[in-house]
């Protein structure tokens, strides 16, 4: 596995010279949050992932989970380092002081979760899933519920969970069988199986507590008639609860993390918002599950990225076809080829770009909880709600990509495991399918977050780009990439109205389009986040002339993703603008074989 490497710098140049944290911060009252005291919390976390976190990766991969008697014992090392990380105190680095927390914003904490999730994917989930309980709780739960479980999971103490899935239905939560009856001391008896479930069941804490969807007697079909409940595996008078974990899945990948089929046997539950809300609530949960998964990609591309960047400075093949660029050796390192230049700066590309991308959008949250008026909330939760379906699959979808190039950078070595670079491409995938697929993704931001909303969703975000290319207009080095990304704002609005057109006659054209319109806003959307890195690095190169690499790369970079990135919008638009009869015209009886 490549030794990770905290991008400090990279960091620092997205926080505090592009998002500008600094007046960032200052905006939601947090003024305390100053540039020095985050590098030194990325520094500090830094050195916990190289040091602790990245040594246990291929640990975790090699020997997995092991399933006994209802317990799961995790990897060699990984409840030494959630001790540690809980010493620390880094799971209330985000949290309410309230409830035990140090208070900071959730923009910081995302800081540190990219940081986790690139040294080590599969332990960073057992306390990624906390995150998503803890929201949950607070948004939702009663003063009681927040002071019996908020703290012990600010704390780190106790770990949570999310329990959506069953063995019949995954994504299509209307079919959902879990049941729960009311008892007379007014908790509830939850019944039922639940699968895929992340760190079910592990032996890092001391309690879990399951976030869990399930139906009422006499409750309206549908996902109309789910509730949701807090599921503890001990309850608050120590009593062991009738949930239990009854195997773990054998995967492609994430084998650090215990993927847990949990029995629910009339354990005891506890009502969390109103009945039949559930669904409502549990998109508290979903929502930043999904972000975080966006962060997944990010981390694997950057993690793949690191990787094949030594590897191709150190690896000799060939000579570069315009002479011998280091003659003293038998060959060229194979970073002078064209070839494995074009995969690097793919994979910088996506690293770096969908940095940005994950951390503006971590800004939003600020705002969204934070912010000094409802005005400033709602329009940051509006321009959330657009680009979260963006984030999750299109990163998740290009850090497949970047992971696999890794992968062919290192050739025949790539596919070998002591290399590490196909432990990535196999941890990433499961990325592009759980909290909802590229798919799903694609059908809510199409159909529910664009024409549903008659475009406003998206004129909000075009007009941002507008204004950003506006700024521009006249800039002589950037202008090519100025023309190009206005062209591309332009023609997605006009892209959308056909597509708007088409699904009027036919509701079918709105699947039949959606992926390639993720696929195609993705890369609009990367573009314009390029293009923010390129105006700051322009402009910070006309007064320090010390960093001069380091802002020219990003110009560079910028103008790699124009020349040889976005122009795939071209094929994508071709192919959601076929319509969707080539899709539905074969029978369903004509697939043979």
């Amino acid at each position: 596995m490549p030794a990770y490497r905290t991008p400090l710098r990279d960091l620092q140049f997205v926080l505090h010279e592009v998002l500008d944290s600094a007046t960032h911060y200052a905006a939601i009252g947090a003024s305390d949050a100053s540039t020095d005291m985050i590098d030194a919390i990325i520094s500090e976390a830094g050195k916990f992932c190289e040091e602790v976190l990245s040594p246990l990766n291929s640990v975790g991969d090699i020997e997995g989970c092991v399933f006994q008697d209802g317990e799961v014992t995790t990897p060699t090392g990984f409840r030494a380092a959630y001790q540690q990380w809980v010493d620390n105190g880094w799971p209330s680095l985000a949290q309410p002081v309230e409830f035990g927390g140090q208070g900071l914003p959730a923009s910081i904490g995302s800081v540190v979760s990219e940081l986790v999730a690139e040294a080590n994917w599969s332990w960073g989930m057992y306390p990624g899933l906390s995150h998503g309980a803890m929201n949950t709780i607070e948004m939702h739960g009663t003063d009681e519920q927040k002071a019996t479980y908020l703290t012990q999971l600010v704390s780190g103490a106790w770990t949570g969970t999310m329990c959506l899935t069953e063995p019949h239905c995954g994504s299509d939560l209307g079919t959902l069988k879990a049941k729960a009856e009311l008892r007379p001391d007014g908790s509830y008896a939850i019944s039922g199986t639940k699968i895929f479930i992340s760190s079910g069941e592990h032996d890092m804490a001391e309690n879990i507590v399951h976030i869990v969807l399930a139906r009422l007697p006499g409750a309206p079909e549908g996902t109309k008639g789910l509730s949701l409940f807090i599921v503890p595996k001990i309850l608050p008078d120590m009593r062991r609860n009738q949930v239990r974990c009854g195997s773990i899945e054998h995967k492609m990948g994430i084998h650090g993390n215990s993927t847990c089929v949990m029995n629910f046997d009339g354990a005891t539950g506890f009502l969390v918002g109103p009945e039949n809300a559930g669904l409502r609530c549990m998109f508290t949960f979903m929502n930043f599950a999904r972000l975080g998964t966006a962060m997944q990609g990010v981390a694997s591309a950057e993690l793949s990225f690191q990787g094949a960047l030594t590897y191709a400075r150190e690896r000799l093949a060939m000579r570069s076809l315009t002479g011998a660029k280091a003659p003293d050796l038998a060959a060229d390192p194979i970073i002078v080829h064209p070839d494995v230049r074009r995969m690097l700066l793919t994979q910088k590309a996506f690293a770096e770009g969908g940095r940005l991308m994950l951390h503006d959008a971590g800004f939003m949250v600020d705002q969204v909880k934070q912010g000094q008026t409802e005005a400033i909330r709602t329009e940051a939760n509006e321009l959330l709600s657009f680009l979260t379906p963006i984030a999750k699959a299109f990163l998740t979808e290009v850090g497949t990509e970047a992971a696999n190039h890794g992968v062919q950078i290192y050739g025949g070595h790539g596919f070998i495991r002591e290399w590490g670079m196909e432990q990535i491409v196999r941890d990433n995938r499961i990325s592009q399918l759980y909290e909802g697929t590229t798919g799903i993704q694609a059908l809510d931001l199409l159909g529910r977050k664009v024409l549903l909303s008659q475009g406003d969703s998206l004129k909000r975000f075009t007009k941002i780009i507008h204004k950003l290319c506006q700024a521009l207009d006249g800039n002589v080095e950037l202008q090519p990439l100025v023309d190009q990304l206005q062209a591309a704002n332009k023609e997605w609005a006009d892209v959308t109205l056909q597509i708007g057109m088409k699904a009027m006659n036919n509701r079918e054209e709105v699947g039949g389009a959606a992926v390639d319109f993720l696929m195609y806003s993705g890369y609009i959307t990367l573009a314009y986040y390029w293009l923010r890195m390129a105006k700051t690095a322009q402009e910070a190169l006309a007064t320090d002339t010390d960093e001069r690499d380091f802002y020219q790369a990003k110009i560079s970079t910028a103008q790699f993703y124009f020349a040889r990135i976005l122009p795939r919008t071209l094929s994508h638009k071709a192919m959601m603008l076929a319509g969707v009869d080539s899709m539905m015209a074969l029978d369903e009886s004509h697939f043979a074989f």
